[in-house]
């Protein structure tokens, strides 16, 4: 691919990944819950995530969702469920108190990076985003799935290092997050934000 085409990609994607969505709320929050481990696991979650939404649509598969009003349905309810049902749970365990800071052991890292693959995967958005965002960037005469997952990829790469920056400056003030009248109070904002997200995307039309 010319220069120029993968600059302007990667400028683009610089510009998407800073633009708080689903995707930062999870990983913020795994962050704080677990640390740069935790954080970092639903990282990889969500771009593994990003990465098959890449591949769907570099093969065309994902305009197979965009072309099934049923199927984009179902995965925008089954996404906000998801959503709703994490900012529930941030919520109760507010309710509860402050939870220490968890260790990021195998597990805990697991289950982060599931977080992160799940609300990716079950985010629609995501795929129509993938099928019209990645061929604004295809040179003429190059359109084929070699450029399209070529371009997938470089989206990843720029997310992960997006996200490495977040945790990282996070993880930097971890004594301030740890206090439980912090942790609380952000335990709350998450639950907020993430079945606010759930509404919004169960709200909303193509």
């Amino acid at each position: 691919m010319p220069a120029m085409y993968l600059l302007a990609f990667a400028g683009a994607c610089v510009l998407v990944a800073m633009v708080p969505g689903v995707s930062t709320a999870i990983i913020l929050r795994q962050t704080i819950r677990s640390g740069r481990g935790g954080g970092l696991a639903a990282t990889l979650g969500n771009e593994t995530g990003i990465l098959l939404w890449g591949l769907a649509a570099a093969f065309g598969l994902s305009a197979l969702l965009v072309a099934s009003q049923l199927a984009y349905d179902v995965m925008r309810v089954a996404g906000a469920v998801v959503l709703v049902v994490m900012g529930v749970q941030a919520l109760r365990q507010a309710r509860k108190g402050a939870p220490a800071p968890e260790v990021a052991t195998a597990p805990g890292r697991r289950a982060a990076y599931l977080a992160g693959l799940g609300t990716c995967l079950a985010n629609p958005k995501a795929a129509v985003f993938a099928l019209s965002f990645l061929p604004q960037f295809v040179p003429a005469g190059q359109a084929g799935p070699a450029t399209l997952v070529t371009l997938a990829v470089v989206w990843v790469l720029i997310d992960l290092l997006w996200y490495g920056l977040l945790i990282w400056a996070v993880a930097r003030a971890a004594d301030w997050l740890g206090r439980p009248a912090v942790r609380r109070r952000l335990e709350q904002i998450s639950g907020i934000v993430l079945i606010g997200l759930g509404v919004r995307l169960v709200a909303e039309s193509r």
